[in-house]
């Protein structure tokens, strides 16, 4: 994970509201299309300040990876998937490379039981 600039510093907390506001729109439904739409234009805006972030709900998780932090829950520590995601990965593009500039924290449970 990169130290990010002291603006991409200033970036994180409002792309971890976006994310958050993005989050309970999904769950609200179809007539938040306006919103939607307004969140999508911030997201524009984020990416020609080369910030994005990424939502890794659902993926595969193992020790190795890095772009997490994560809790387990459940009892079973086989077959890790993330199933929920408190924070996003937010990635700077820096001279033509993805960096981290913040893990993700998320929730994982095993799929498997010993």
């Amino acid at each position: 994970m990169m130290t990010p600039t002291s603006t991409t510093r200033q970036l994180i907390p409002i792309v971890n509201q976006l994310f958050d506001m993005e989050r309970k729109l999904d769950r609200m439904g179809p007539e938040t299309s306006s919103l939607k739409r307004n969140i999508e234009r911030i997201k524009r805006y984020l990416t020609e300040m080369h910030i994005h972030y990424h939502n890794p709900i659902g993926e595969n998780y193992d020790e190795t990876r890095t772009d997490c932090e994560a809790s387990i829950s459940g009892e079973s520590i086989d077959g890790l998937s993330i199933t929920e995601v408190i924070k996003p990965i937010i990635y700077q593009h820096i001279h033509g490379m993805n960096q981290i500039v913040q893990q993700a924290v998320v929730i994982v449970q095993g799929t498997k039981t010993r």
